[in-house]
């Protein structure tokens, strides 16, 4: 069984194919825009397979984790550009909705 790896593994790994096969990180503005064309991407898997619209038959080869993984690929290329350490910022995001959250859905009548 292979082990995963790391938030931070991840980010290293990122950076080292940009180093190695890429020419540089694009612009934040640029790798914002391409975060929002693969965000697409997954709607439209997610609208097809779960909603009520339909595939077309070019759509039925995409792969919902290939394209969850696109967008995966671009948020740690904007961490390693703009200096977050994702793993830092989630083990905060999940203390900060902790605190907040930690009884809030549970009342929610709306989740029962």
């Amino acid at each position: 069984m292979t082990k995963g790896i790391t938030i931070k593994q991840a980010q290293q790994k990122v950076d080292e194919w940009i180093q190695t096969h890429g020419v540089r990180y694009f612009s934040e503005l640029t790798n914002m825009a391409i975060l929002t064309e693969e965000v697409g991407e997954v709607a439209r898997i997610i609208s097809r397979k779960y909603g009520e619209q339909s595939f077309k038959k070019k759509e039925k080869e995409k792969e919902l984790g290939d394209e969850l993984a696109d967008v995966l690929f671009v948020i740690l290329c904007l961490a390693n550009q703009t200096g977050v350490d994702l793993t830092k910022a989630l083990e905060k995001n999940l203390e900060k909705k902790t605190k907040r959250d930690n009884k809030r859905h549970k009342k929610n009548k709306k989740l029962k």
